[in-house]
């Protein structure tokens, strides 16, 4: 991280991430608490972000996302236009594990849940899309942060392909695979994973499962070259 930074901007993010599916609306002293900021400085930032639409207030005074948020989901949804695409792997990879699979984007100091498949077992690993999760666990974090040129623990062992095969991590009760997605450039998309619990995704099928993930990554790769015209065939 640069040391160019602007405190009030990162304030402002820091009460835009405190919003979850779980607390979709919080009042001034809970989005306080959740944020580590004073109620005065909530206050003022919230006011600003009302103005642009990225924050709003209902009659009991408690705060919500705005639409300016939803808004540039949208777009960012429209950009990456792999979710057609992704989300055929992603249950491939449900129907042969009977875990969950699910596809990562990093952005900034955090880990986003950009497409998921939950497990169809009733007892899983569940995880809602769109969902941010920090980058210091989980074989998701190591994946993106050994991309990155970041420092991972020395005890992890990483294939060929870049992958992990981690029992525990961030959650002690939960096993994952996780592997590297690039494009056909070489520009990192994203990280595939597939999770469950420790006592059923156990050491021989995570690696049967690490196998489906890098084969899979693979296609993806193949998938995403533009393609060739016929003049260019020639």
């Amino acid at each position: 991280m640069t040391n160019t930074r602007i405190e009030s901007v990162e304030k402002a993010m820091s009460i835009l991430s405190a919003f979850s599916s779980q607390r979709r609306r919080m009042s001034l002293a809970e989005l306080a608490e959740e944020t580590g900021l004073h109620k005065s400085t909530v206050l003022r930032q919230a006011n600003s972000m009302q103005l642009y639409g990225f924050l709003t207030r209902d009659a009991d005074g408690r705060y919500g996302i705005g639409a300016s948020v939803w808004r540039l989901g949208l777009l960012f949804r429209q950009d990456y236009q792999n979710g057609a695409t992704i989300r055929p792997v992603l249950r491939d990879l449900v129907e042969k594990t009977g875990e969950t699979a699910s596809f990562y984007v990093r952005a900034g100091e955090e880990r986003v849940c950009l497409y998921r498949e939950n497990s169809p077992n009733l007892i899983r690993y569940h995880l809602e899309e769109g969902m941010r999760l920090p980058m210091d666990r989980g074989s998701v974090a190591m994946v993106l942060r050994r991309c990155a040129g970041e420092p991972v623990p020395h005890a992890l062992e990483f294939t060929a392909a870049g992958s992990v095969n981690l029992a525990g991590g961030r959650n002690p009760n939960i096993s994952s695979v996780a592997t590297p997605v690039f494009s056909a450039d070489g520009q990192l998309m994203g990280v595939l994973a597939v999770s469950g619990l420790s006592t059923r995704f156990d050491a021989p099928k995570r690696l049967a499962a690490l196998s489906l993930v890098e084969a899979h990554a693979k296609a993806l790769r193949t998938r995403s070259a533009p393609p060739v015209s016929e003049e260019n065939s020639l």
